[in-house]
């Protein structure tokens, strides 16, 4: 019996495809056909019309395109992409895999694809909603690193889903059959840090009446996810490094050192580096857990997800009452800056589906400032948004221009009208005041 391009693909576990160099698919596999073409691939079909639904290549779409990439530089290449699918748009990894005639020339690719089960791209109940250039980029990381055992250092401002994003890696990893165990560290004095994460012998200091197993045992085989990593006490940095160093620790009133097993996730909302050079962090414990940084993007950098996430998150807080935004309110949640990101998004939608008597949600249902913003936005400023301070209307206005500007701080301070350290002093104002949680980026250098 001979052996077709098809009967070769079906070795392959999931959708794979034969693609020439002109994006022709050669052949493809059942798995592919049913997720792509269940009604057959017509003859000269190309893969970004199957699987995209594009009239142009992906990488003239605005996407990265592995198979050019792959016949170009002769090796695999992997990426995430959204395919469309009769379920729906869903985020896939691609591999491709060069395959070379007598010649050597690379002649084809083999297009291979894995359906990551960590985040949907159209409306879901899954935690983690999007399809933004942003949002991919970070997901992208996360499929990359999961599979491995490398320290993950989760990097964004408050209520971007630090947490949704460690459950994810450890859902994608080899310790996914194990616990996931995470640590509030912000939560822990320095007097209960070594209790709490090594646990304690019966004994071993007053109250401790019976052995406690602490969290890094409880965490064997899985994942220890420690949140707000900058909040641990610097005396207490030393001793979370020598177990990162030596894979062992000590309980308290222990004489005998245990083995620790266990993948290591951190995140953190603080800028680290300056926290070394301000001598409240350790460098050489920096280096350890952060081996592999993710950077969570603001609900702001991904616009594009907003209706996304609106649908998504009134199907969770709603259920079976169908509730959706009207064009005003749903306008007003454009303008707004979201400084608590998507935490910030689900209570002002949980907010408003308690207000809202039918299945439509209209700007009288948002919050205040919600609201205050979709008028500001038109021109208008209505009574019950009261008036602003100078200060605090100063404050905002840098903010909404430091999100958008493009240039370096000199030239700022000359648009503004002001002195380069007159832009510095209000800027350590607004660092002070820890205003919006943007203002670790906005932070300009000492000016001369």
């Amino acid at each position: 019996m001979a052996v077709t391009n098809e009967s070769l693909l079906e070795c392959f576990e999931g959708p794979a495809a034969l693609l020439d160099p002109d994006y022709g698919i050669v052949a493809a596999n059942e798995a592919y056909r049913r997720d792509y073409a269940p009604g057959g691939i017509r003859p000269g079909a190309r893969c970004y019309e199957v699987s995209h639904g594009y009239h142009v290549p992906c990488d003239m779409a605005g996407e990265s395109c592995p198979l050019q990439r792959s016949f170009e530089a002769g090796q695999r290449q992997r990426v995430l992409h959204v395919h469309s699918t009769p379920r729906g748009d869903e985020h896939v990894d691609v591999e491709t895999l060069p395959v070379r005639d007598e010649s050597g020339r690379v002649a084809w690719v083999v297009e291979h694809v894995r359906r990551p089960q960590v985040s949907m791209a159209r409306a879901s109940t899954h935690p983690m909603v999007g399809r933004s250039p942003t949002f991919n980029r970070m997901l992208e990381r996360i499929n990359r690193v999961a599979p491995s055992r490398t320290p993950v250092l989760l990097q964004g401002e408050s209520g971007t889903g630090k947490e949704l994003a460690a459950w994810a890696i450890h859902a994608a990893s080899l310790c996914a059959h194990g616990p996931f165990v995470p640590v509030e560290c912000s939560g822990l004095s320095e007097t209960l840090f070594e209790s709490e994460l090594f646990g304690h012998e019966r004994g071993a200091f007053t109250g401790a009446v019976s052995r406690k197993q602490g969290l890094i045992e409880a965490a064997r085989d899985g994942t220890l996810f420690l949140d707000e990593v900058g909040d641990i006490p610097l005396a207490q940095q030393v001793k979370l490094l020598r177990l990162l160093e030596t894979g062992t620790y000590r309980p308290v009133g222990s004489a005998v050192s245990l083995h620790a097993d266990f993948r290591l996730v951190c995140a953190t909302n603080r800028d680290l580096k300056r926290m070394i050079a301000e001598g409240t962090f350790r460098q050489d414990l920096y280096y350890r857990i952060s081996a592999f940084p993710v950077d969570l993007p603001a609900l702001r950098d991904r616009p594009e997800d907003l209706p996304l996430l609106i649908e998504s998150l009134l199907h969770r807080i709603a259920g079976d009452r169908r509730l959706r935004l009207d064009e005003a309110a749903m306008d007003a949640l454009r303008r707004h800056a979201f400084p608590g990101n998507v935490r910030e998004l689900r209570n002002v939608l949980e907010h408003a589906a308690l207000l809202a008597d039918g299945d439509t949600i209209s700007v009288e249902h948002l919050p205040r400032d919600c609201a205050c913003a979709a008028v500001s936005g038109a021109g208008q400023v209505p009574d019950d948004c009261g008036i602003l301070p100078l200060e605090v209307a100063e404050r905002r206005y840098l903010l909404q221009t430091l999100r958008s500007f493009r240039g370096d701080r000199r030239e700022l301070a000359a648009r503004l009208g002001i002195s380069e350290r007159t832009l510095y002093r209000k800027l350590e104002a607004i660092h002070s005041a820890g205003e919006f949680g943007c203002a670790e980026r906005a932070r300009p250098s000492v000016p001369g």
